[in-house]
């Protein structure tokens, strides 16, 4: 016995990454800390090349990377270790200690940092709606570590998406989440890059749309 728990801590120490408690879904089989519906098998490339094929997701809550080992759950906790996540046919490079989305590689480079917060359903409120309080507020009131942010969530609360978006340009990160703070990071091309939105019909607020957009902006001198 002891043998066997001295081979699975060395595999964890060489891999870099933590296990956790076992999981379970939701009745309708979904996890909406999530960025995904379900586990897909992903590859992990190590930066001293090692590569490493397995069932993952990324928890938009923690933002972590999670992959699935004999049913249980296990967070990537060494980010720095990976040069490069395939996942559902997106790219992910780590950031710190998150990871980041490649949607454009560029001069003008782009990224998306999932993030989710956890709120309760709703609360009642006049008139027959429901009101919501950052989860930020109350926490402590269903004591959720950092683990078991990988299991099933208390039947009253729900994961609200929160990306965050990042511009890469002359080796400088710039991050923003309205189309104003958008068209400030290229002072003296909002016109140029609007009337190419409106010629287009692109939409801000869709990531594919923002690529294109993106996309175009490198090209200009």
């Amino acid at each position: 016995m002891k043998r066997i728990i001295a081979i699975v801590l060395i595999t964890v120490i060489i891999t870099g990454i933590s296990g956790h408690l076992s999981g379970q879904s939701n009745q309708d089989g979904s996890m909406p800390q999530y960025l995904f519906g379900e586990f897909s098998k992903g590859i992990v490339k190590m930066k001293k090349g090692q590569v490493q094929t397995i069932l993952m997701n990324y928890n938009m809550v923690t933002e972590k990377m999670v992959f699935i080992r004999d049913e249980k759950y296990y967070d990537l906790v060494n980010p720095e270790l990976v040069d490069t996540v395939f996942l559902n046919g997106s790219r992910f490079i780590p950031a710190g200690k998150v990871f980041y989305e490649v949607l454009v590689s560029d001069p003008v480079s782009l990224f998306i940092q999932h993030k989710g917060n956890l709120l309760p359903a709703g609360k009642p409120a006049g008139y027959g709606g429901t009101s919501q309080v950052s989860a930020s507020t109350s926490l402590s009131s269903i004591t959720l570590s950092s683990g078991q942010y990988n299991l099933k969530l208390p039947s009253d609360y729900i994961v609200s998406s929160t990306p965050l978006f990042w511009i890469r340009r002359d080796n400088e990160m710039y991050s923003f989440e309205t189309e104003k703070q958008f068209l400030k990071l290229f002072p003296g091309k909002e016109g140029i890059i609007k009337a190419y939105m409106r010629e287009n019909r692109l939409r801000f607020s869709r990531p594919e749309n923002l690529a294109t957009i993106v996309r175009y902006i490198s090209t200009l001198k």
